[in-house]
C-alpha cells in the first residue's frame, strides 16, 4: 500500500470512542484492509468524482426525504456517503440472533397485553405504565390477528459504544422507515464502485422485496389464495413518501391513499377504473390515530372508514397491527430484557442502553442533577425530535426540559451520552470519523428474517451525535461479509464510473 496516498485521503484523521475501520493509529481491522487500499489507489479527486456520480444517480431517481419546518424547501436529495460500512460475518450472526430473539419476545408481548395480560399480573411491569401509554390503544383488547404477528416489519436501531458492543437504543414497530434508501444506497454503489466488490463476499438484500410480499401474502384472510395487497400511504407530502412508491413498485402491487379504498359488506374494497376489487392485505404506513375515522380520530382523511371492524372480522390482514406502539413506547424500552427472559427464559443477546426512568424518584433526581451530561428523549417522539442532548444544550433548554420533566414524569426517559462508533466519510476532499448508527430491518411472517445488513445512517455534522435525515444526517451502503476477510488487491482507477 502506498503510505503516501493514504495520508493525503486521510489527512489528519482523529481516532475517538470505537472507530469501524481503525484498531488504533494505523493499524487497520482486517476485514477493512482491502477496502482502505482500493480508497487510496482511488485518492481523493477520483473519490470525489465517483461521489458526484452517485449523487447524480440518486437526484435522476428522486432519492428523497421531506424535512418539515425547512425553509428552504420540503423535499431533499437525501445524503449519501461513498464509503461503505462493513460487517464482520461474525458479528453479523450475534446481530442476527439477537434481533430475531428481541422481536419474537415483543410480539409475545403484545399479543399478551391486549388478552390475557399475563405479564401485569406477575407485576414484571407495571400496569399504569402499559394502560396510560400514548400508544395503547383499548380498541385491540381482544383482537385476534393472523398468526397472532403484530410486528410484521421492524426497525430496530443499534449502536456501538467505546468498547465496541452493540447495544440497542430504540425498538420500531410501528411504521419503521428507511429501508427503501437501503436497497437503493446498494444499487448506487454497485453502478460507481463495481471493482469493490469484486474484492468482497457481500451477502446481498434486493430479496427484501420479494420475502416483504411473501410476508404481507401470508397475513391475508382464512381461504384467500391468492391475496390483492396494497400499500397504504398518506400520500405524496409525507416525509417517507418515496419509500411507499419504492416498495409499491417493487412488490409489484398497487400505492393507494384511503379515498381510494371503501368498504361494503365488510369488505374492503379499492377503485379501479374496472371497478371495485377486494382487497386482503394492507400495507399501511398511517399511524393508529389515523388509521380509521371511525374508530379513532373523526378528523382524519387519510385512513379508511371501518377498516378496524374489517380486521376483527377477519376481512383483511394489517401490517402493522394496530397497537404495536406499545412496544416500542421509549418508557417500555427498559423494560425489554426482562421481557425476554419472562417469554423465551433466555437473557438477551443484545443489551440495551441503560435507561432512568423519571418515575422513579431517584432516578428523576439523578436526572434533574445531570441535565448536562444526558440525554433525554419523550417517550412518543421520534426523527430525532423531542430530545435534549445535554452535552450540546444550552441553560435555557435545560430548564425546559426539567420543568416538562417534572409535569410529565412518564413522558420522559434518560440516558447517558454514549459516543457513537465512528466510520471514515468523504468531507470535501478527504476522510474524517463520523458517527454512525445502524437500522437492521426484520420480517416476520411464516418466519422471522432479517434484512442483511440494513441503514447506516451517519451523523454529518462534525461531532454530532443525531444522526436522523431530517436533522442534518445521511446514509451509507451496509455490507454484510460471508467468511473471511480479503487480502488486499490492486484497484483500477478507471473503471465503472455510471
Amino acid at each position: 500500500m502506498r503510505h503516501g496516498a493514504v495520508s493525503s485521503l486521510f489527512g489528519d484523521y482523529a481516532l475517538t470512542g470505537f472507530d469501524e475501520m481503525f484498531v488504533g493509529a494505523g493499524q487497520v481491522r482486517p476485514h477493512y484492509a482491502a477496502l482502505l487500499e482500493s480508497l487510496a489507489m482511488l485518492g481523493p479527486a477520483e473519490l470525489e468524482r465517483r461521489r458526484r456520480a452517485a449523487d447524480l444517480l440518486m437526484r435522476h431517481q428522486g432519492i428523497t426525504f421531506t424535512v418539515y419546518g425547512r425553509d428552504q424547501g420540503v423535499e431533499r436529495i437525501i445524503p449519501f456517503d461513498p464509503v461503505p460500512r462493513l460487517i464482520a460475518d461474525d458479528e453479523w450472526r450475534l446481530i442476527e440472533r439477537g434481533l430475531t430473539q428481541r422481536v419474537r419476545a415483543l410480539n409475545l408481548f403484545v399479543h399478551d397485553i391486549y388478552h390475557k395480560r399475563q405479564i401485569l399480573r406477575d407485576q414484571v411491569i407495571p400496569a399504569e405504565l402499559i394502560l396510560g401509554a400514548s400508544s395503547y390503544r383499548r380498541e385491540c383488547v381482544g383482537l385476534r390477528v393472523p398468526r397472532d404477528i403484530y410486528i410484521h416489519i421492524s426497525g430496530i436501531d443499534l449502536i456501538r459504544g467505546a468498547d465496541g458492543q452493540y447495544l440497542v437504543l430504540e425498538d420500531n414497530g410501528r411504521t419503521p422507515s428507511g429501508v427503501s434508501y437501503v436497497l437503493k444506497n446498494r444499487q448506487v454503489m454497485k453502478q460507481v464502485f463495481p471493482f469493490l466488490f469484486e474484492q468482497y463476499n457481500v451477502r446481498p438484500n434486493d430479496d427484501y422485496a420479494a420475502n416483504l410480499l411473501a410476508m404481507l401474502r401470508s397475513i391475508a384472510p382464512e381461504g384467500c389464495d391468492d391475496p390483492t395487497v396494497v400499500v397504504l400511504t398518506p400520500g405524496a407530502h409525507n416525509s417517507a413518501y418515496y419509500e411507499h412508491s419504492y416498495l409499491a413498485r417493487q412488490m409489484g402491487v398497487e400505492l393507494v391513499e384511503g379515498r381510494d379504498l371503501f368498504l361494503d359488506n365488510g369488505q374492503v374494497l379499492m377503485r379501479t377504473i374496472q371497478g371495485p376489487k377486494r382487497v386482503d392485505v394492507i400495507y399501511r404506513r398511517i399511524d393508529d390515530d389515523f388509521i380509521d375515522p371511525l374508530t379513532f380520530r373523526r378528523d382524519s382523511q387519510l385512513g379508511v372508514a371501518g377498516l378496524v371492524g374489517a380486521c376483527r372480522a377477519g376481512q383483511a390482514g394489517l401490517a402493522n397491527a394496530i397497537g404495536t406502539g406499545v412496544a416500542d413506547d421509549k418508557g417500555v424500552y427498559p423494560f425489554v430484557p426482562e421481557i425476554i427472559r419472562y417469554y423465551l427464559k433466555e437473557d438477551p443477546i443484545l443489551a440495551n442502553v441503560e435507561t432512568f426512568r423519571p418515575q422513579i424518584p431517584a432516578h428523576r433526581q439523578h436526572i434533574l442533577a445531570n441535565l448536562n451530561s444526558l440525554v433525554v428523549k419523550a417517550v412518543d417522539g421520534s426523527g430525532g425530535y423531542g430530545m435534549l442532548i445535554g452535552p450540546a444544550s444550552t441553560a435555557a433548554q435545560r430548564e425546559e426540559f426539567a420543568a416538562k420533566i417534572e409535569a410529565n414524569p412518564r413522558g420522559y426517559i434518560a440516558q447517558p451520552t454514549i459516543s457513537l462508533s465512528q466510520h471514515p466519510t468523504f468531507v470535501g476532499d478527504h476522510l474524517e470519523g463520523r458517527h454512525i448508527d445502524l437500522r437492521p430491518f426484520v420480517l416476520y411472517g411464516e418466519e422471522i428474517k432479517v434484512m442483511a445488513g440494513g441503514l447506516t445512517r451517519v451523523a454529518l455534522p462534525r461531532g454530532s451525535l443525531v444522526v436522523n435525515s431530517s436533522q442534518g444526517g445521511g446514509t451509507k451502503d451496509t455490507w454484510v461479509l460471508r467468511g473471511k476477510p480479503p487480502a488486499p488487491v490492486t484497484t483500477p482507477t478507471g473503471q465503472g464510473v455510471a
